[in-house]
């Protein structure tokens, strides 16, 4: 074996499948899918073929060119890597047909109930594959150093519709024999319709996804639709909040070159999913939670189009070059909105991150690991060690290089390393290479190792400058001695300026403060989640128990793990928190079924380590 991921079981000695054919028969009953996938490889192996599954259900693997079975074995399940699918090849194969079931608690897939959606009405289910979850919805070598292009059928039933990360080929009714090895397809084919895609560019298999409930869209652009559950209300919100995506687009493309997924399409899902956002090419998934009614929205929506290019075009080689990834994106999605929104508010986002950086830096205290740009996971499940750290960092360490060369040399660099590496996945030395040979002598002005391999914040960084964020600062730092901001100097504060000045109050301040501030700016009861969830965690870390109703109707109303996390932590970390404990257990418990399986584990995650 010649491991090239510590998340993988794939083998670097073997050839990576370019291509995949799935068909996916949903059964919304089981919460299962009853599938098969046909991998293709760009070289005839034989062998033992090594492929990642999590609680899939193999019933066989044959050679498509002789229909012969071939033998196979699954390991015994590791907890955060799942099985390892092993094929025997006694002769030379140039593809694979897995046929197979997934699990009800697979990973990666989210059923909801009608009860669970927005409208009640009908089931629902979508995916999240990152980070390595795309193995828990079909077999692959589920990592990043791997792109495949791929081409999915989804039978489901007649009164639904289906969208993916992926071109829509058509729709069409089932028929029998179209997927050998699904016996199931060939049942009810009057009360069933097959939806088509195809995937013509080569992706990672974590930027795999699809949703499939009742939905609705609307245009919002040339190259954009936005798509929800079919609520006309939702869908007109949706579209008022995203309606400068094509504004966007065209602002990355000056930047970074061609827009080369053809579609920007966005697919706002219900409030369990984990996210704020997910980039999955030409369908970017969202939470609803990002639709405020002002336009800041749009912001994340800024963050996954620069994925496009950052991330999806070059990828990181695996998740402990993750900064490469979501450094980069950060660094790009705060230039679209500088030049789309303005310089103060692209300052008010370095601001949020700067101060979200040094929390996740103290979180990471006695684990300093996960503090660097490029660390070790082996034996690490990478949803227990996600943080703003690669996103912030990455950003600062981009930014710093920005502020030695200029920015129009920068600018440059960053079309050239675009149009070098897209379409493949690379590694933190292979850019530092890129970088030292295309910005020569750039390793004597700045600490490269210092910032991709040393732990916490360099010296160098740069907390951001401008007149609304010293405004804001200065406030939160008058709020420690009494003083609370007058309406004046608030009138124009949208969600953006409140979540600055929240993170900017000490973790506790006295009951009375917090209840006065309440009572005149109505924070708790805020639209805005990320308002509403900062006041909420200083409220739990001061004692203000009043409020403990609308963090419960919080933590129920939405999965989102952004808020999941800090809301879930203030009320079990730290002594004297008995009643605290006893709440946020018996919260969960009622909320558990509600959030997407990697919600659950990191909630419980959060709970294990404090009860």
């Amino acid at each position: 074996m010649a491991p090239i991921d510590p998340h993988s079981y794939a083998d670097a000695t073997q050839p990576f499948a370019t291509d995949v054919s799935l068909s996916l028969y949903f059964d919304f009953p089981s919460s299962t899918l009853h599938a098969s996938a046909l991998l293709s490889f760009p070289t005839p192996f034989a062998g033992t073929l090594v492929l990642d599954s999590r609680h899939l259900s193999v019933h066989a693997v044959t050679d498509p060119s002789s229909d012969s079975p071939l033998p196979f074995s699954l390991s015994s399940p590791h907890a955060a890597l799942g099985s390892r699918l092993s094929i025997s090849l006694a002769n030379a194969a140039s593809s694979v047909l897995v046929t197979y079931t997934t699990s009800p608690s697979s990973s990666a897939l989210q059923w909801l109930s009608p009860p669970q959606t927005t409208l009640g009405k009908s089931p629902f289910v979508y995916t999240q594959c990152q980070a390595i979850h795309a193995r828990a919805v079909f077999p692959c070598q589920d990592t990043p150093a791997a792109r495949i292009r791929y081409s999915a059928r989804l039978n489901i039933p007649a009164g639904l519709s289906a969208v993916m990360s992926a071109r829509h080929l058509g729709r069409h009714p089932p028929f029998r024999g179209e997927a050998p090895g699904i016996p199931v397809w060939d049942d009810f084919v009057e009360e069933r319709v097959v939806e088509e895609f195809v995937m013509d560019q080569p992706i990672p298999p974590y930027l795999f996804a699809f949703a499939v409930g009742e939905l609705g869209s609307r245009e919002v652009g040339p190259r954009t639709r936005v798509y929800a559950e079919d609520d006309a209300g939702l869908l007109k919100e949706a579209a008022r909040e995203f309606a400068g995506a094509e504004g966007m687009i065209r602002e990355g493309e000056r930047l970074f070159g061609e827009y080369e997924w053809e579609r920007f399409d966005l697919l706002v899902l219900p409030r369990s999913f984990p996210y704020g956002g997910m980039e999955n090419p030409r369908m970017v998934f969202l939470t609803p939670t990002v639709i405020k009614g002002d336009g800041s929205g749009a912001q994340v929506v800024a963050h996954e189009l620069a994925h496009s290019w950052t991330g999806n075009l070059i990828t990181n080689k695996n998740n402990e070059h993750f900064w490469l990834n979501e450094g980069f994106t950060t660094y790009a999605e705060r230039r679209i909105v500088e030049a789309v929104q303005g310089e103060e508010m692209a300052a008010l986002n370095v601001g949020i991150g700067w101060r979200g950086l040094n929390q996740d830096i103290e979180r990471f205290k006695d684990n300093p690991e996960f503090t660097k740009l490029k660390n070790n996971q082996e034996g690490i499940d990478p949803d227990d060690v996600y943080s703003q750290v690669p996103y912030e960092k990455g950003f600062q360490f981009l930014w710093r290089i920005e502020r030695e060369v200029g920015r129009p040399a920068f600018d440059e660099f960053l079309k050239k390393y675009i149009a070098t590496f897209k379409f493949k996945s690379i590694d933190t030395e292979t850019f530092l290479e890129f970088l030292k040979a295309n910005i020569p002598g750039i390793e004597n002005q700045i600490d490269l190792v210092l910032w991709t391999e040393g732990v916490g914040i360099p010296a160098d960084a740069h907390e951001p400058v401008s007149t609304i964020y010293t405004q804001i600062v200065s406030l939160a730092n008058e709020f420690k001695s009494g003083r609370m901001p007058r309406e004046d100097e608030v009138a124009d504060w949208q969600g953006q300026q409140w979540e600055l000045y929240l993170e900017n109050l000490p973790k506790s301040v006295e009951a009375s403060q917090v209840l006065a501030l309440d009572a005149r700016y109505k924070l708790a009861t805020s639209k805005d989640y990320e308002v509403k969830v900062a006041f909420l965690q200083l409220a739990i870390n001061s004692g203000c128990r009043e409020y403990f109703i609308e963090v419960e109707k919080t933590l129920k109303d939405v999965g989102r793990m952004k808020y999941l996390r800090p809301l879930y932590t203030a009320l079990v970390q730290g002594p004297g928190r008995e009643e605290e404990k006893i709440f946020a257990k018996r919260v969960f418990s009622e909320a558990r079924e509600g959030y997407h399986p990697i919600a659950q584990g990191v909630v419980e995650s959060i709970l294990s380590k404090h009860l």
